[in-house]
């Protein structure tokens, strides 16, 4: 989520520079950076479809109005929900709702929570279990233990 905030606010700069500036000074080891990094650039990659379904279920909200952490935490988790079949969809919310408490605030876990609630209940697979067939990014490695 850091990673799609600090790129938010920084459009315009080639993505490998941001990513390269991102982690100086982290102390992430390499396995980490590199999940990391393919979580950011799908997300990134799917970004319009993602935004197209945050658009779909938060009537009378436009996308700049949501805080930009809590944007970015609502585009990861749904990124994992619909282009992710290795992780459950419920895991994604609940991971993203205590990101959102974490680095946003209280009440950003409500609202994240709606958000991808509504979305969850879209979607063409199980909400807990992993594996279905449905909206496999298949070039993204799975989650490292």
């Amino acid at each position: 989520m850091q990673i799609l905030y600090f790129r938010d606010i920084n459009p315009h700069e080639d993505l490998d520079i941001s990513l390269s500036r991102f982690w100086e000074g982290q102390s992430y080891d390499t396995e980490t950076q590199a999940f990391a990094e393919v979580l950011a650039r799908g997300t990134l990659e799917k970004r319009a479809a993602i935004d197209e379904q945050i658009k779909k279920v938060t009537e009378n909200w436009e996308l700049d109005r949501i805080a930009a952490v809590d944007r970015n935490v609502l585009r990861l988790a749904i990124y994992e929900m619909m282009f992710r079949d290795d992780v459950p969809p419920v895991v994604s919310i609940n991971e993203a709702i205590e990101i959102a408490k974490k680095f946003s605030t209280k009440e950003s876990g409500k609202f994240v929570n709606g958000i991808l609630d509504r979305i969850r209940k879209e979607l063409p697979r199980p909400a807990r279990t992993s594996g279905a067939s449905a909206g496999t990014d298949e070039s993204a490695p799975s989650k490292p233990s």
